[in-house]
């Protein structure tokens, strides 16, 4: 069996074991390629996952363009938790449209605003929630289990693709003919808000292109953050 093909096996078995053990969860999708895998393996299964995402306001044209490609591939269309309009007004009228530039608090509050509160609506009334996070991102994910507690949220949280690599996903991807962000064909492995994410160079690290004006290790938007750390605490076994 193909490492591939293993990999495949344990994720549809994590993916029956949150249905069976865990429903009603979601997945939350940034629309980017290990997150179609995990929409492609959802969907073709039929699994009852609700798939939604963050529509920060501020997303690339692109990014916004896999809601349609997934609606006309699977019929399926992907929910949309926006930003609080005052919150975004508000954070703009006194700091600026761009303020995320100017310090790493500032970029924080603003993915605060924008991404954080709306995952918040989004996970209640949930008993686990999945994304589509690999420990081979970035030396902040290094440690990242399949399954963990979740804090913030009182929630559960599971990690399906914590072993994949990238060769992995875009096997996958190609195998099935998932449909996939453009932006990844221009050198953009990692996806976020517009302005705040670039192509990478040959050599850098696949996160290295998400805000890149900040050190390495304060590179969480902090959805996977809770009092400045990341969520790693009481941890369970995969």
């Amino acid at each position: 069996m193909s490492d591939l093909a293993i990999r495949v096996r344990e994720t549809e078995a994590i993916l029956a074991r949150i249905v069976r053990d865990f429903t009603p969860a979601v997945f939350a999708s940034s629309l980017a390629a290990e997150d179609m895998v995990l929409t492609d393996l959802i969907l073709r299964a039929k699994l009852p996952i609700g798939i939604f995402s963050l529509e920060t306001g501020r997303l690339h044209r692109e990014t916004l363009a896999v809601l349609d490609a997934v609606k006309a591939h699977y019929g399926y269309d992907i929910a949309l938790f926006r930003p609080q309009t005052e919150a975004v007004d508000a954070y703009v009228a006194q700091n600026g449209l761009n303020a995320f530039y100017d310090s790493v608090e500032m970029r924080r509050e603003c993915c605060r605003i924008r991404k954080v509160e709306p995952l918040g609506r989004a996970l209640l009334g949930n008993q686990a929630w999945i994304t589509g996070q690999r420990r081979a991102q970035s030396s902040t994910r290094s440690d990242l289990r399949v399954e963990e507690d979740d804090p913030a949220h009182f929630i559960t949280k599971f990690n399906p693709l914590a072993d994949w690599s990238e060769e992995n996903v875009w096997e996958y991807l190609r195998a099935n003919g998932v449909p996939y962000n453009a932006l990844h064909d221009r050198g953009y492995p990692s996806i976020g808000c517009e302005p705040c994410t670039r192509a990478i160079q040959p050599g850098e690290d696949v996160r290295a292109g998400r805000w890149w004006w900040e050190n390495p290790e304060s590179k969480e938007c902090g959805l996977h953050v809770v009092d400045g750390k990341l969520i790693r605490i009481k941890s369970v076994a995969a």
